[in-house]
């Protein structure tokens, strides 16, 4: 890397530090209103390896509510987040898989999951817990966003007591009242958590923004 394209990272290194990020590895399961915005900015602070997981293709309504272009219209999420993440970094490694998460996948050691539902949700948590390092989820529910972080993954005690049974789930997904601004919000709260852990910091394990209210709780979890 040449040393005009080094300095983009000037502002940031007293909070996001290099030598943390160069060998990290990063799994967004989901590239829709959350997800893409949190690939983007993963790769914008310097994550080499940005693994993107999302079966779905771009329609006209993504363009609102997740920051798809008009062109990208019909593509595969997966492929039109690997071509915005390109233009911003060329050297960036991005694998797409254009399919569900399978637990056989291998995944990065920071996974962050964007998907919409409580039981997708689970299964994946069951089978990526122990094989990575930092792990992020993201709920949304019209102008509330509630980010779930643990920097222990395999001993965490708290983020299964988030996982309900999807009977006692919203009606819908979790995104279908969903703005921009509100998934933007979200993704920067994810990537504040996964920078305190490459800092060596505590991460919350829970906290949640009314947007509408101006209120927000934090909760340290129970993390063993």
């Amino acid at each position: 890397m040449n040393k005009v394209f080094d300095d983009r990272f000037v502002r940031q290194r007293d909070l996001v530090p290099q030598h943390s990020i160069a060998t990290c590895s990063a799994t967004v399961i989901g590239v829709g209103a959350v997800g893409r915005n949190v690939a983007i900015q993963l790769a914008a602070i310097g994550v080499p390896q940005i693994q993107l997981v999302d079966f779905d293709n771009v329609d006209l309504s993504n363009t609102t509510t997740q920051g798809y272009a008009a062109a990208e219209v019909g593509r595969t999420k997966v492929d039109a987040v690997k071509a915005t993440i390109l233009r911003l970094d060329p050297s960036v490694a991005v694998e797409t898989i254009h399919d569900r998460y399978r637990s056989k996948q291998r995944i990065g050691s920071a996974v962050f999951c964007c998907v919409d539902s409580i039981s997708a949700r689970s299964a994946i948590w069951r089978t990526a817990k122990e094989r990575c390092s930092f792990w992020c989820d993201a709920r949304m529910l019209g102008e509330v966003v509630r980010v779930l972080s643990s920097s222990n993954p395999g001993t965490d005690a708290n983020y299964p007591t988030t996982l309900f049974s999807q009977s006692e789930a919203q009606v819908g997904s979790c995104t279908s009242r969903s703005t921009i601004y509100a998934a933007c919000v979200a993704a920067g709260l994810m990537l504040h958590q996964f920078t305190r852990w490459l800092r060596d910091m505590s991460t919350d394990a829970d906290q949640t923004l009314n947007l509408l209210a101006g209120e927000l709780t934090i909760s340290t979890g129970a993390e063993t």
